[in-house]
């Protein structure tokens, strides 16, 4: 396989295969090769012929956007986290990051529907049992599976977990029941991550809670698996994020991903905020190049600069020049995260050190996104609150995507760590 670090580093030569520049020389266009570049190349054909011209569209109808996740899968690039060992592409955690980021460039929802896949692929591959391995990575790289998630739960705490309860069944199975929220991705997926928790097997191991954790892999069309469609949020609305209820689904413990002897990675957390930095940016390189492709076309110049064009205005190029150093910056922050967590993986550097990089991402990415959302829209004009421009689209996504967990946590905790050299616990949140 190619290294896509002294990739990105080499100078292109005019017959690289190149996926497209997001930004001009701020963002620019990125040399791909092998079977990986294959899959790349063909997935951001599908960005910018399907997903991309639709996406305003699928913004106002909400729903799960399962004609474009049909096109994406087609492509391959749900086999981009299967480890080469299984057959898969392996790919860096800096350039599933990567590709997260020109997904939310398009369409943020579908960006979070394919971060969910490329984080549970990465997590469940790392604590699966054995048999299972083999068996779920030829169903992702041979029939295109994409997995969804139910895990979170309407607890009084954000943090709320295991009021999903699982007990045993027939020989070999158990039966889940319980209430989900914000299952992004769910509803369109081949297999849902359900977590439960098994109290009877708890007991058994002398009270140690994490015996009795499962995470199983529902097929969507389980009986009792329901999807209520609830999701009604001001943004993100084609992730389908709503309610999943589970009454009395029998689950076939071979699809249990959690080996009960295996212990959990301490990093899950911070990569899942990286994924989340990486969609916020892109979310905000979106809505920037929506602004300067209107811009020179449409918006009319203030009577007190004397051009002839808005383009030319200085405050305006100020402005978006401004924004996109942010952008930049960013997304320079959130690729550092990618290559930190690939390196803590390779034993190579601390989990705090990933830490307080994956905090720092998040905090820059959400400033930026929002900025980018909020005020490059000033340069348009009037004319750019059209609705047919769809431009208020990214600060809602921005908007909703930023409160997922707040970003004051993630400041408080990186100026913590620089006043005391305090270090975060392993957590849902950090």
């Amino acid at each position: 396989m190619p290294s896509f670090l002294s990739c990105r580093m080499s100078i292109s030569s005019a017959q690289d295969p190149c996926l497209p520049p997001l930004l001009g020389d701020l963002f620019p266009a990125r040399s791909v090769q092998g079977d990986v570049g294959a899959v790349l190349l063909r997935a951001q054909a599908v960005i910018d012929t399907v997903i991309a011209p639709t996406a305003a569209q699928r913004d106002r109808a909400g729903g799960y956007p399962h004609q474009a996740m049909a096109a994406l899968k087609a492509t391959g690039v749900l086999a981009l986290a299967v480890p080469c060992a299984w057959g898969g592409l392996g790919v860096t955690q800096e350039l599933s990051l990567e590709f997260m980021l020109r997904l939310a460039v398009a369409d943020p929802a579908i960006a979070q529907i394919y971060k969910v896949h490329d984080d549970l692929v990465r997590e469940i591959f790392a604590y699966a049992p054995a048999a299972l391995r083999p068996v779920l990575a030829r169903r992702i790289v041979h029939e295109h599976v994409i997995l969804g998630m139910a895990v979170a739960e309407n607890g009084r705490r954000a943090d709320s977990f295991m009021q999903t309860l699982a007990r045993p069944g027939h020989a070999g199975t158990h039966v889940v029941s319980g209430r989900k929220i914000y299952a992004t991705g769910a509803s369109g997926a081949d297999l849902v991550a359900v977590s439960s928790f098994d109290p009877l097997r708890a007991q058994q191991m002398g009270g140690n809670v994490r015996a009795g954790v499962r995470m199983d892999l529902v097929p969507r069309g389980a009986a009792g698996l329901r999807f209520h469609h609830d999701w009604n949020r001001m943004g993100q609305r084609a992730t389908d994020s709503g309610t999943v209820t589970l009454e009395n689904v029998v689950v076939d413990d071979f699809w249990n991903a959690l080996a009960p002897d295996t212990d959990l990675p301490q990093h899950v957390a911070l990569r899942f905020q990286a994924g989340f930095s990486a969609i916020l940016t892109g979310i905000g390189i979106g809505a920037l190049r929506a602004v300067c492709a209107f811009v020179p076309q449409h918006a009319r110049p203030w009577g007190a600069a004397g051009v002839e064009s808005a383009d030319q205005d200085p405050y305006v190029r100020r402005l978006l020049g401004e924004i996109g150093a942010d952008l930049s910056g960013a997304w320079c922050s959130v690729a550092q995260a990618g290559r930190l967590l690939d390196q803590h993986e390779q034993g190579e550097v601390p989990r705090a050190t990933v830490a307080m990089a994956a905090s720092a991402a998040r905090s820059v990415a959400t400033r930026a996104a929002l900025r980018a959302a909020s005020d490059a829209p000033a340069a348009a004009g009037a004319r750019g609150t059209d609705a047919a421009q769809g431009l208020d689209r990214y600060w809602r996504d921005a908007r909703t995507l930023s409160l997922h967990d707040p970003v004051d946590w993630k400041n408080a905790e990186i100026g913590r760590n620089l006043l005391t050299g305090w270090v975060p616990e392993p957590g849902p949140y950090q």
